[in-house]
């Protein structure tokens, strides 16, 4: 003797009845029907006109005889002789829902439905639902034997909490089978083959963990059209030994289980609608056994984070892929599965980035085939665009064409790199760098180098800057005019004053640094010549340093504009804004010229080292 806990829990929505007089198709019509819940999730039932006799409430006396009886709610310690007073040869249906009831009680009633059977009666289907238990000890054999052997079409028992159903004697009449919400284990119904017209079985809401001992339990039911194992703890770890499904398997419900990628080695050829929602997972493998004869696939609710191709099922025509983990799913889905008409693809973390364009345009160009559009695909990831429906969610094309984009940004670089070199030619950068980082390698060596008194006074009235091309006018005007006579000028002249063992820069440095002036000579010569450049270089480095008025500009010849370089461009600004001494021809104007030049450089010089200390 063992002990059973039977509990109230859910009851099956659909209880399957058959009786004589219905016409053949109905049991076509409710595989139809029920198995249509794997990707719509819809409710259906069957159209069949029944009379149900409800005997609750504890009142049974006085009833008429129905050909369908339905007792919920009692509460009754002996109802088998009441309940087999209302049966009749004509009863066809009889259900038990929610009943306070001993097993044996319940045992003596089936004996009763089985004698009447016995007798000729019309009994095709029993249904017992969450039925709460009084006695806990009893014969389990003499009640499992009582039910394996009853010789009905249809026998549901939900919702009983049964752990254990034992394998008919000889050849059964069971069509349809429902041990819902049970606690059933891998063993039920392992090799018996007495259930050779079994069309329909729920197992669902039970203890099954191997769904290769369950395709070996279908093995022997040569008729099985309908299978449901959902809601079990079902793994698949890809043994070596194949599954063996039976052959006229057409309709699966493996959903809500524990499966992952390698159930997809354990699963009938013939499989026409196969439902794997609620899972684990990851991804459809390629190279596994070819589903030829499916037509409708829901995995739902699992962890798959592409859309599957159709190279293994390419017979596909629905597809529910709802709740999994695609960010950006293929656009060449419709491409590689052809014959597929409604895809439901909502409710994914879709990633609106450039990717999803394409998919975007496959719904235009699916015409219609995404089932929920647009309301059930909205924008996850990135977070600016959470909430934002895939049909409001727009890019550029330059941002999503990734070659197009590269062309661009190196056309724009070129043609910068190509400014920038025009420009630096055009205005001789090159050369102003290649001065600045001599002035300052001078200056700094000159800031280490020993200090001498007398380096840091002014020494020279002005710095004579001017082409060799006219040192004549210079030696024989400018210097005689202005070192003679009152007021003489201390000039600066390379040829007498720069320091042999210096380099060239830095004696014209220096020159200017001790010389309270500079003085240009300008001519067409001036502008060919690349040390008097120099020279006009650092003397405006001066100038904007020291923020001094230290340059003074000497016209000797008029200067055509193009014959002034690009990099004189400081000489066109300090010629356009300053005002600069043209020398006169005529020589009774001379007078006034020199007289303006010396104005322009007056200032007082100590004439000894005694002084200046």
């Amino acid at each position: 003797m063992r002990s059973l806990t039977n509990i109230s829990v859910f009851t099956y929505a659909f209880a399957f009845t058959l009786w004589n007089n219905i016409q053949p198709t109905v049991e076509d019509e409710y595989i139809a029907n029920y198995s249509s819940r794997l990707l719509t999730n819809v409710p259906k039932t069957i159209p069949v006109h029944t009379q149900l006799l409800d005997l609750s409430h504890n009142r049974i006396s006085g009833l008429s005889i129905s050909e369908f009886i339905h007792l919920s709610d009692l509460e009754v310690l002996n109802l088998s002789h009441n309940l087999i007073m209302l049966l009749d040869f004509s009863t066809t249906a009889l259900t038990l829902d929610t009943v306070d009831l001993q097993w044996p009680i319940i045992l003596q009633i089936f004996i009763s439905v089985e004698q009447l059977i016995s007798l000729g009666g019309s009994m095709k289907a029993l249904t017992l639902e969450r039925v709460r238990n009084k006695v806990y000890y009893f014969n389990q054999e003499i009640l499992y034997r009582q039910f394996s052997e009853m010789n009905i079409a249809n026998l549901t028992i939900a919702g009983a909490y049964m752990p254990h159903m034992l394998c008919p004697n000889r050849r059964s009449s069971f069509q349809y089978i429902n041990f819902s919400h049970n606690a059933l284990t891998d063993e039920l119904f392992q090799n018996c083959g007495t259930l050779k017209d079994l069309k329909l079985l729920i197992l669902k809401k039970n203890k099954f963990e191997s769904l290769r001992k369950v395709s070996s339990m279908t093995s022997y039911m040569k008729s099985l059209k309908y299978l449901d194992m959902s809601n079990n703890l079902l793994r698949h770890d890809g043994a070596e030994v194949q599954c063996q499904w039976a052959e006229s398997l057409t309709e699966l419900d493996l959903s809500s289980n524990q499966l992952a990628d390698a159930v997809f080695e354990c699963l009938p050829a013939n499989v026409k609608k196969l439902s794997l929602a609620n899972n684990q997972i990851s991804n459809v493998p390629r190279g596994m056994v070819e589903l030829k004869s499916l037509e409708e696939l829901n995995l739902a609710s699992n962890r798959l984070a592409d859309l599957p191709g159709c190279s293994g099922f390419t017979s596909l025509q629905f597809l529910n892929i709802e709740m999994n983990s695609i960010l950006t799913p293929s656009a060449d889905f419709f491409q590689s599965c052809p014959r597929v008409r409604e895809l439901q693809a909502g409710h994914n973390p879709f990633k609106c980035s450039c990717e999803l364009q394409a998919f975007i345009r496959l719904e235009r160009q699916s015409g219609g085939k995404l089932f929920g559009w647009p309301a059930a695909y909205e924008c996850e990831y990135p977070e600016s665009l959470r909430g934002t429906q895939l049909k409001d969610f727009h890019l550029s094309l330059l941002a999503c064409n990734t070659t197009l984009m590269l062309v661009t940004a190196l056309l724009l670089t070129l043609v910068l790199v190509a400014t920038v070199a025009f420009l630096c030619i055009y205005l001789d950068v090159p050369w102003y760098m290649r001065m600045t980082w001599q002035w300052t390698q001078t200056k700094r060596r000159a800031w280490h180098s020993p200090r001498v008194d007398q380096g840091n006074v002014l020494q020279f009235h002005a710095f004579i800057s001017y082409s060799e091309r006219d040192s004549l006018w210079v030696k024989n005007e400018l210097i005689p005019n202005l070192e003679k006579g009152e007021g003489c000028i201390q000039l600066c002249q390379h040829e007498r004053n720069f320091i042999p063992g210096k380099s060239i820069v830095e004696n014209i440095i220096d020159c200017i640094e001790k010389s309270y002036k500079s003085i240009f000579v300008l001519s067409p010569n001036f502008v060919q010549s690349e040390w008097c450049h120099y020279e006009l270089y650092f003397a405006h480095h001066k100038l904007f340093s020291e923020n001094s008025n230290s340059l003074i500009l000497i016209l000797l010849e008029p200067i055509p504009s193009y014959l002034i370089p690009a990099r004189y461009h400081k000489l066109k600004a300090l010629m356009a804004k300053r005002t600069y001494l043209e020398w006169p021809k005529e020589r009774s104007k001379h007078a006034l010229f020199w007289a303006n030049l010396r104005a322009a450089i007056s200032i007082n010089l100590p004439t000894t080292r005694e002084e200046n200390e």
